[in-house]
């Protein structure tokens, strides 16, 4: 329903949340209530095995489109908005023409694996141990380095033309900046940059001698600005009036804004088809031992830069699309609940969702699905609770090496994502982790973290703490197992992952 006509002007934060398989609108209140939403799908290619793009015409139009409809649908004039904050799918690549604004290819998306030859080839030639020194990431097709320097070798008269200076490369923050700007302002901020094995996050700048490994001109790169802080006015004629951009975080690095996570040890989870955990580490970049990677969270303004750890399960929400489409034991994602709520546990049968390798910690993209441990007795019910099981435990996983690498204890898990909604699933993790999962009033986390960042470079918070009381919970879910059952079940659950190390290597 269109917000009153004779509701009382108030400052509303327009977030622009561009996804993988959407671009999003959400119209924000002082209150940081969500006001407005308008969402837009947009195509997915996939040109070759392993290969994965999107048309970033088509990411600009969808994403400007979905700001014009949540404005009209809610009845809000863009004079009332007091600044646009974006978030994005990150490291997702896109090369342009300075001139015309044109993009030279296809963008090439995180997902895409076109470019693990190239690392495998910069890992047997000793490359990897300085590049997860100085950029705290590891060696891996996902980030954008070698998408970029796949570009400028594989489009005709790209690199000469880079060499010019002629083009412009981004990530998708920077290509929605551009556009926004009308080409005014080449802009990313530090947590964009720190996910392209290209920026130094000791010295909080492009690292020559990375772009020198990758062989990429410095000169295409954004400008680094904060986080937080105004980096350019839109064009009037987009939206009826110039509005200030004044946020900008790469999708996880907002979510982990937006559920308040401020200080040192505080986690959160976001539960999508994979799952991204992220934990407050302070003002410094932890070394993982553990592979996990270090990553800028954010800036704000003049502040120094707070760093966060992260570690990714690819298997999440997927898993439970694979019951429904490759099992067919259940006709939606949402039946899946109820289903395992028919038994008291899996009666010992483990499911290791490793369909496309093991993410953090393990990193082992040999490894392969399992379902383990199964009997006559065993029913779709059973396998259904042990795939929300193998959620919660992989996450454990990832939570556990976490705080062991950032050395302080983590009192509690805060999380959101569609999956967050299943109770039975908050309570797996809660059990497995042994401490409190929070679930928060509003889990349009990703766009609130975006339109608090803006907010606050705009005034309409004075600080964190203030962001930090608008934070509610919907629900918290205690740990019920004891420490021995704890221990026990993740035990066990290491002895099925470990029955699916490696086993692609096999195949003949």
């Amino acid at each position: 329903m269109p917000l009153s006509n004779h509701a009382p002007r108030a400052p509303y934060l327009l977030a622009l949340d561009q996804g993988t398989t959407s671009s999003r609108a959400i119209l924000f209140d002082r209150a940081g209530q969500v006001r407005g939403v308008a969402q837009q799908p947009f195509g997915q290619h996939f040109p070759r095995p392993g290969w994965v793009e999107h048309d970033a015409r088509e990411i600009w139009r969808s994403q400007l489109a979905v700001a014009r409809t949540v404005l009209r649908e809610q009845g809000v004039s863009a004079s009332d908005v007091t600044a646009i904050g974006i978030a994005n799918q990150r490291e997702t690549t896109v090369l342009w023409d300075r001139t015309t604004g044109e993009p030279l290819a296809p963008a090439i998306v995180w997902q895409d694996r076109r470019t693990a030859a190239r690392c495998d080839a910069l890992r047997e030639a000793g490359h990897a141990d300085a590049i997860q020194r100085k950029t705290g990431l590891v060696l891996d097709a996902y980030f954008s380095a070698t998408k970029l320097e796949w570009l400028l070798d594989h489009v005709p008269g790209a690199r000469s033309r880079a060499d010019r200076g002629e083009l412009a490369f981004g990530t998708v923050d920077s290509w929605l900046i551009w556009n926004l700007t009308a080409g005014r302002v080449h802009a990313t901020d530090p947590g964009n940059a720190s996910r392209t094995l290209l920026f130094n996050l000791q010295t909080q700048g492009w690292d020559e001698e990375l772009l020198a490994l990758f062989n990429i001109p410095e000169s295409l790169l954004p400008g680094v600005r904060p986080s937080s802080g105004v980096l350019g006015t839109t064009e009037a004629d987009l939206l009826g009036v110039a509005l200030p951009i004044a946020g900008v975080a790469g999708d996880q690095q907002a979510a982990t804004f937006g559920q308040a996570c401020y200080r040192d040890g505080m986690a959160k989870n976001t539960y999508g088809t994979g799952c991204f955990m992220l934990m407050n580490t302070g003002a410094r970049p932890v070394a993982s031992q553990h592979r996990l990677l270090s990553t800028v969270g954010w800036t704000l303004g003049g502040q120094p830069p707070v760093y966060c750890l992260e570690g990714s399960v690819f298997m999440a929400g997927a898993t439970v699309q694979w019951l429904r489409d490759g099992l067919q034991i259940i006709q939606t994602a949402a039946e899946v609940e109820a289903l395992a709520a028919l038994v008291p546990d899996s009666g010992d049968v483990w499911l290791v969702p490793a369909f496309a390798g093991l993410g953090a910690p393990h990193w082992d993209g040999h490894a392969r699905a399992a379902l383990l441990g199964m009997t006559r007795g065993t029913t779709r019910a059973h396998i259904a609770r042990a795939a929300l099981e193998a959620i919660a435990l992989q996450s454990a996983d990832v939570f556990n090496a976490m705080a062991d690498d950032a050395g302080v204890p983590v009192c509690e898990l805060r999380v959101d994502g569609g999956a967050s909604a299943n109770n039975l699933l908050m309570q797996m993790q809660a059990d497995v982790l042994g401490v409190p999962v929070v679930r928060p009033q509003v889990t349009e986390t990703t766009a609130q973290g975006a339109a608090y960042l803006a907010g606050l470079a705009s005034g309409v918070w004075s600080d964190t703490e203030e962001i930090a009381a608008l934070w509610q919970v919907d629900r918290v879910f205690e740990p019920a197992w004891s420490a021995d059952q704890r221990q026990t079940r993740l035990a066990r659950w290491a002895q099925a992952v470990s029955r699916t190390r490696g086993w692609a290597l096999d195949a003949g």
